[in-house]
């Protein structure tokens, strides 16, 4: 039975416009990484959420690893990753990583993960697992991570947030009518909290978050949601286009592409609301120019206009 949402999501196919287009990556530069992250048996969010910018990426000798395997428990309508049964959690996973940022001889790295609700901790000592083994390998190397709620359990929330990670990000991915339809099992305002209760923990980290438009949202309700990120304390905000992994019904199909021009605005209506740095353009996802974000904030430098 097709997925019934407001504003009717499942029309037919819309088409790309011009502003997706992007250049042939160079095949020896991604062929380096795809080696690597092969050697040690690695997944990333890169290739199992069927990242659009993967090749630029991979091209510059960066990915974000997904660990935790490549199987979620949820089944989000908008995700690319594989939903089901996951396998056993692999112990060689955080030496496998840290030796792969080694070789990569990445400065800043992010870690994400699918959701494991049947894990009594969620996943979350797996994460403080891989930001030790890159710490005690690649000492100087920053590194982000970007967390599912974890059941909205503070503990492991304060657990990750005293990990070692300089950057810990939560999306919100996208406004809060759209989520009984498109996240069924998972929930607005938890996530919202997931944000403050992550510098409630500590102070001294980075929060970050994101979510994506061209779903059917009004511009009313996109600056309702930055508004309620930037109270929660999101520092770093990334603000991109949907885009439907598959034409199945598992999927929402695309109900706008949204111009570049309404992503800067939307960009203005961020900072007006005291997010620190912001990214919003159709083809930004959750780790794009990460290492850029972080050290801009840091720096505090003004921030560049995404192409």
């Amino acid at each position: 039975m097709p997925l019934k949402m407001q504003g009717n999501i499942h029309d037919d196919k819309l088409s790309l416009p011009g502003w997706f287009r992007q250049g042939i990556p160079n095949q020896a530069k991604t062929k380096k990484v795809k080696d690597i992250l092969s050697k040690f048996n690695l997944n990333t969010v890169c290739q199992s959420a069927l990242c659009p910018n993967s090749g630029k990426c991979w091209e510059k000798g960066v990915a974000t690893f997904m660990i935790l395997g490549d199987v979620c428990t949820r089944n989000c309508k908008f995700c690319a990753v594989s939903t089901g049964l996951p396998k056993k959690v692999d112990s060689n996973e955080p030496q496998n990583i840290a030796r792969a940022v080694k070789e990569l001889k990445l400065k800043y790295v992010v870690i994400t993960s699918v959701t494991r609700d049947d894990l009594p901790d969620k996943g979350a000592s797996q994460f403080i697992s891989v930001v030790k083994a890159i710490k005690e390998l690649c000492p100087e190397t920053k590194v982000e991570i970007l967390i599912p709620d974890f059941g909205g359990e503070f503990n492991l929330i304060s657990e990750v947030a005293f990990s070692g990670a300089e950057v810990i990000a939560h999306n919100i991915e996208m406004v809060k009518s759209l989520y009984k339809a498109v996240r069924p099992k998972s929930d607005y305002d938890c996530s919202l909290k997931i944000l403050s209760d992550i510098k409630r923990a500590n102070k001294e980290v980075v929060v970050k978050s994101g979510f994506m438009v061209g779903l059917g949202e009004t511009k009313d309700a996109v600056y309702e949601l930055i508004s309620e990120i930037a109270k929660n304390g999101c520092e770093i905000l990334t603000i991109g286009q949907y885009l439907a992994p598959t034409d199945s019904l598992r999927h929402v199909k695309v109900k706008k592409y949204v111009s570049p021009e309404e992503f800067d605005f939307y960009k203005d209506k961020a900072y007006e609301l005291g997010i620190k740095y912001v990214f919003s353009s159709p083809l930004v996802r959750s780790s794009f120019l990460a290492e850029e974000g972080f050290n801009a904030l840091q720096n505090r430098r003004q921030p560049v206009k995404c192409s």
